[in-house]
C-alpha cells in the first residue's frame, strides 16, 4: 500500500466527524513536523465532507472510513455495527502494510474501530480525551489504550487521566500579536475600526444561534447600534441570516466555516459561542470576553463543564440555551447589553482571560507522543 522508509515513524490520527476532533489532532500534527520533520502522519476520519475540507486545506494524508455513530434504533444499530466493523478491517490492512507506531485516539466514533484495529495489531494507543466528563466511546476506549491524557479536567473523575495537557490548538486559532484587529477585521471584509461581535456554533454551526440572530435583528437590533457581526453560521441559514441583517441595517459579515479561526477571534470584541473544547481553549488563548450558549441536546452537559473554569474565574459569561429564539433572546438580553455596552466589563473579562492562559499544549503533546514513537521503534527493532 505505501513505499515509505519503514525506518521513518508513523503516527495515526484517530477522530473526526467534526472540526473539534480534527483540530486538536491538526495541531498536534503541526508541532510534530516542526520538531521532527521526517515524521509522517496518517489521519483515520470520518466520511462527512468537513473532514475532507479540514484535512485537505491542511495538506494531510487522510482515510476516510465508514464509521456511524451508535445508535439505539435498530437501522441506525445495524449501520454502526456494520461501519465498525469494516473500518476495523480497513485500519488492520494499513497496519500491516506499513509500519505504525503509535495511534493518537481523539476519541468518537471514528476512533473506536481504530483503537480494535490497534488492540488486534499490537500497536501502541494513546487516548486524548476532550471533554468532561468523557463520552461513553472515550471510556471505552480508555479500557484498550495504553495510555489517557485528558486536554481539560476532570471534575468528576479525576483518575480517568494520567496527565492533563491542556487542549492542542492550530496556529491558524490564535490572532497572535502581528495581527491587529483592525488587521484581522479588514481580512474579513469587515470595518477595521468598528466593534465587532462574534457568533460563532464552531465548525458545524448551531441553529438556535443563528434563530437567535434573526431575532435580535427583526425586533432588538438597538442592542447592536455601534456594532459589526462576524457571524460563522455553518452550512445552514446564510441566505436567511445575510437578509436579516441587511434588513435590519446591521453591518455583517456571513460566513458558513472559516479555517483561520484566529482571524475571527482577532476581529472580535466580543463573542456569542457554544462552549465545546476547542471552543473554550481558543477564547483564553486569544482572550475574547464571550458569552457562551452550550449546546442543550447533549445528556452530560459536557460543554457547561468546558465552561465553567472561565466563569469561575470571572473570565466569561454562561447561559442556558432555551432553543427556542424568543426566550434566548429574554434570557440573554442583559447579560449581552452589559458586555456590548461596557467598555470596562470587556476589558475586565479580557484581562481575566489572559490571566488564564497556558503553554503550548500540541508541542507538549508532540514531545510526548515523539517518546512514544520513539519506544515503539526501540522496542521493535530489539534495542
Amino acid at each position: 500500500m505505501s513505499d515509505a522508509d519503514p525506518a521513518t515513524p508513523v503516527a495515526l490520527f484517530a477522530g473526526g466527524g467534526s472540526g473539534g476532533h480534527l483540530s486538536p489532532a491538526l495541531a498536534v500534527w503541526e508541532r510534530l513536523r516542526e520538531s521532527t520533520p521526517s515524521v509522517r502522519a496518517i489521519f483515520a476520519c470520518s466520511e462527512r465532507a468537513i473532514d475532507a475540507r479540514m484535512l485537505l486545506a491542511a495538506e494531510t494524508d487522510f482515510r476516510p472510513l465508514p464509521a456511524r455513530p451508535a445508535a439505539l434504533r435498530p437501522g441506525g444499530l445495524v449501520r454502526f455495527i456494520d461501519g465498525f466493523r469494516r473500518s476495523r478491517r480497513q485500519v488492520r490492512g494499513w497496519m500491516r502494510a506499513e509500519p505504525i507506531d503509535v495511534v493518537l485516539a481523539l476519541g468518537g466514533f471514528v476512533a473506536a474501530p481504530v483503537v480494535a484495529a490497534a488492540r488486534d495489531e499490537r500497536v501502541p494507543v494513546i487516548l486524548l480525551n476532550l471533554d468532561d466528563p468523557p463520552g461513553r466511546a472515550n471510556r471505552w476506549i480508555a479500557r484498550r489504550s495504553d495510555d489517557v491524557w485528558s486536554a481539560i479536567g476532570l471534575r468528576g473523575d479525576p483518575s480517568f487521566a494520567s496527565r492533563i495537557t491542556g487542549l492542542p490548538l492550530r496556529h491558524c486559532a490564535v490572532a497572535g500579536p502581528e495581527r491587529t484587529a483592525g488587521v484581522c477585521r479588514t481580512q474579513l471584509g469587515l470595518a477595521p475600526d468598528r466593534l465587532t461581535l462574534l457568533v460563532t456554533g464552531a465548525s458545524q454551526g448551531a441553529k438556535s444561534l443563528n434563530t437567535l440572530m434573526e431575532v435580535i435583528a427583526s425586533r432588538a437590533s438597538k442592542l447592536l447600534r455601534g456594532w459589526q457581526v462576524l457571524h460563522l453560521s455553518g452550512p445552514r441559514d446564510e441566505t436567511t441570516l445575510r437578509e436579516h441583517y441587511a434588513a435590519a441595517g446591521i453591518p455583517a459579515r456571513v460566513i458558513p466555516f472559516l479555517d483561520e479561526m484566529g482571524l475571527a477571534w482577532g476581529a472580535a470584541d466580543v463573542a456569542i459561542s457554544r462552549a465545546g473544547a476547542n471552543s473554550v481553549a481558543e477564547i483564553v488563548a486569544n482572550a475574547v470576553p464571550t458569552l457562551f450558549l452550550p449546546y442543550p441536546y447533549h445528556r452530560d452537559q459536557h460543554q457547561r463543564n468546558n465552561a465553567r473554569p472561565l466563569v469561575d474565574a470571572a473570565a466569561a459569561r454562561l447561559e442556558t440555551d432555551r432553543i427556542e429564539a424568543d426566550a434566548n433572546l429574554t434570557a440573554i438580553r442583559p447579560v449581552l447589553s452589559e458586555m456590548l455596552l461596557s467598555a470596562p466589563v470587556r476589558a475586565r473579562l479580557r484581562r481575566n482571560l489572559e490571566a488564564l492562559r497556558g503553554g503550548d499544549a500540541a508541542a507538549d503533546v508532540a514531545r510526548g507522543l515523539l517518546s512514544r514513537m520513539r519506544v515503539a521503534a526501540g522496542a521493535a527493532s530489539g534495542d
